[in-house]
């Protein structure tokens, strides 16, 4: 535990001293970016171009229509209709969505089915496009490398003591389970945020995320399934995540 709160803070504060630390006026907060979305463009190209090779796609114009028509609003209000945007329905029923910053939307049947009306589909394209006007992709990736860099600099500085050992035995869990995963978790909570921010500017109703949360957490306790929250989980819990919504929307009047 004490590797966990003390090491890497140490670690990535020498992080931001080095590389420098970006701030994101959108969070309110610095961030740590060694790499951009234009460094991640490519890789963004070939997950679409691969989504499409292996995934059914409806082909149902309602459907398409539907998610066309809301992505296009929120996309707008999120301030990135500044280039072409595709978009496809996958025959999937898992609720998912996903928002590429190369400029791909796409969402699955049964999220959907599960959205009751248009202003719940905005709050998860939102929620998708709040990821990348706060660039987590690329914070995600400069989180990674830069601990295991530091990490593996601070074990070979410590050579051969009890603390380089336990660097050397046990800093990857430390990075993962003390850092990267909770941020993960912060992440998300932001994206949720800028989410029902984006929803507001295009003209739907924000309190709809809330109920499509609800139903996203009586969903999973009928199928047993976890929602997130513990300590290994990228996710908040479901009734984190509409805590927290409900803090926001109180704050905003909304």
């Amino acid at each position: 535990m004490a590797l966990r709160r003390l090491t890497l803070p140490l670690l990535m504060a020498a992080a931001c001293a080095v590389s420098g630390c970006a701030y994101n006026a959108d969070l309110g907060r610095d961030q740590l970016l060694i790499v951009n979305d234009d460094n991640l463009a490519a890789d963004g190209e070939k997950a679409w171009a691969d989504t499409l090779r292996t995934t059914y796609i409806s082909k149902e114009p309602r459907k398409n229509a539907r998610v066309q028509a809301v992505g296009q609003r929120v996309i707008a209000a999120a301030g990135l209709a500044g280039r072409p945007w595709d978009y496809a329905v996958f025959l999937d029923e898992a609720p998912n969505a996903f928002v590429l910053p190369g400029g791909h939307v796409g969402v699955t049947v049964g999220l959907l089915s599960m959205a009751q009306n248009d202003d719940q589909l905005a709050a998860v394209i939102g929620h998708e496009a709040g990821h990348v006007v706060a660039h987590h992709a690329a914070e995600r990736v400069s989180q990674e490398r830069t601990s295991k860099i530091l990490l593996g600099l601070a074990g070979a500085a410590a050579g051969g003591t009890d603390f380089g050992k336990l660097l050397k035995d046990h800093g990857n869990d430390a990075a993962k389970y003390g850092l990267l995963l909770p941020f993960s978790r912060k992440q998300e909570l932001e994206a949720d945020r800028l989410g029902v921010d984006f929803m507001q500017r295009a003209g739907y109703q924000p309190r709809e995320a809330v109920v499509l949360w609800r139903n996203m957490q009586a969903q999973d306790a009928a199928s047993g399934q976890a929602s997130g929250g513990d300590l290994s989980s990228t996710h908040p819990s479901d009734a984190v995540r509409i805590a927290e919504l409900e803090r926001y929307l109180a704050s905003k009047g909304w």
